[in-house]
């Protein structure tokens, strides 16, 4: 994170912690590093002095201060000291050290798609301990996720917001960045758990093409496009791509909850991390509109899983397994050819009549060969030993995640 020294208006000491650093200002204020008196660094947020007699921030800062102190665990910065009564009011945040998730893809590019699953299940149950505090952000996005040394880290709860509240601050004025906003927070409605779902897929979407689902504008641009058109997913990873269009459904009913999210993530996480995803590459799905969306869309990702898993076992016939080798006069109905050529038949000179003289379709060496469902398809029942493989990455995955969040919660 950039740090720039202080100026000459800048406080020195601010309640019991001494200030060191910029690290940024916003809308609201100016936020410092400092530290305590036993050297605990922390991230504080002092109000402008020209919004500090104004009412309606205090208001805001305040319910800030409040989100913090209600949320327990997950990616959060920990509330360490607050002031709302001060003259410029302030609070103190953990500080955590790391680029913001914008900055990352800015400086470095797009990441794969085993980075973006395993932060996006990181954040996904980071944001479940927010929602179960009553709680949502309303304003997440690229640059309010800090990527810490221990996980990515959700900041800047200035506009949260208890569920179930109106996003309007003035007549027509919606609260939130253009292009992660919700539709529902453009059209003035009450904010839900699914209001930082839709945000969190066009975070993960930024992070998989290092620009906006919804393209670049002015904020009424912006704005009617996340009401009235669809994301631009072209470039996120195939793994990725039907939970991203899932989460940026326009009803917010067809989006999955954060602890559907973490789990299918952690899923995503593993196979890429063994490299079982499918490897076509992006431009190859040019043809996004013909993707399901909303409720649909969960239905079309498990029909991926189970078609890379083998998926159900075609229909056999009754000749299948005894005539794969034989032509279309061998009895049953004809087949289509397969790529592999015809196994070789005994000859009848060798073993003239004898019980060998019976076709050897499906055998080579002595051994049977694996039974297709049709030309050039993988075998129709998996793999045991694969499918335990996939098992055990899975809770590794899961473990160390739930370690991770658990060790941060310590801290």
């Amino acid at each position: 994170m950039a740090m720039m020294r202080l100026r000459r208006e800048d406080p020195r000491v601010v309640g019991s912690f001494r200030l060191h650093r910029r690290l940024g200002a916003g809308g609201m204020g100016v936020v410092y590093l400092g530290s305590d008196r036993r050297g605990q660094r922390v991230a504080l947020k002092v109000i402008r002095p020209d919004l500090a007699e104004d009412q309606e921030f205090r208001s805001r800062f305040a319910r800030e201060v409040s989100a913090a102190r209600r949320i327990r665990g997950g990616c959060t910065a920990r509330l360490v000291a607050a002031d709302l009564e001060a003259e410029r009011p302030w609070f103190a945040t953990q500080y955590v050290p790391g680029p913001s998730l914008h900055d990352k893809v800015a400086e470095e590019g797009p990441l794969t798609a085993a980075q973006i699953a395993a932060i996006g299940a990181a954040l996904s149950e980071g944001l479940v301990a927010v929602h179960e505090a009553g709680v949502v952000h309303r304003d997440l996005k690229p640059s309010n996720i800090l990527l810490s040394p221990k996980g990515p880290r959700i900041i800047d709860f200035g506009i949260a917001w208890a569920t179930g509240a109106s996003t309007l601050t003035h007549v027509g004025t919606a609260v939130g960045s253009p292009g992660f906003l919700a539709p529902e927070q453009v059209r003035g409605a009450a904010v839900t758990p699914a209001t930082d779902v839709f945000a969190l897929g066009a975070t993960l979407a930024y992070a998989a093409t290092a620009d906006s689902p919804f393209g670049h504008g002015s904020s009424e641009v912006m704005l009617y496009r996340v009401v009235h058109e669809e994301p631009h997913l072209i470039g996120v990873p195939d793994a990725l791509a039907p939970l991203v269009q899932a989460c940026l459904a326009k009803d917010p009913e067809d989006r999955p909850t954060t602890l559907q999210l973490s789990m299918r993530l952690k899923e995503i996480a593993a196979r890429e991390a063994q490299g079982l995803s499918d490897g076509r590459p992006p431009a190859q799905r040019a043809r996004g509109a013909e993707r399901p969306t909303g409720r649909l869309a969960d239905a079309y990702a498990d029909q991926r899983t189970e078609r890379r898993t083998g998926g159900t076992p075609a229909p056999q016939g009754p000749d299948q397994g005894h005539g794969q080798g034989q032509g279309p006069n061998s009895g049953g109905h004809a087949r289509p050819s397969s790529s592999r050529p015809p196994s070789p038949r005994p000859s009848s000179s060798r073993n003239p009549g004898g019980p060998s003289s019976r076709p050897t379709a499906g055998r080579t060496g002595g051994r049977q060969a694996p039974r297709t469902t049709g030309a050039g398809r993988r075998p129709s029942r998996p793999d045991p030993r694969l499918m335990r493989q996939r098992l055990i990455v899975f809770v590794v995955v899961t473990l160390i995640v739930a370690l991770g969040i658990a060790a941060a919660q310590k801290f």
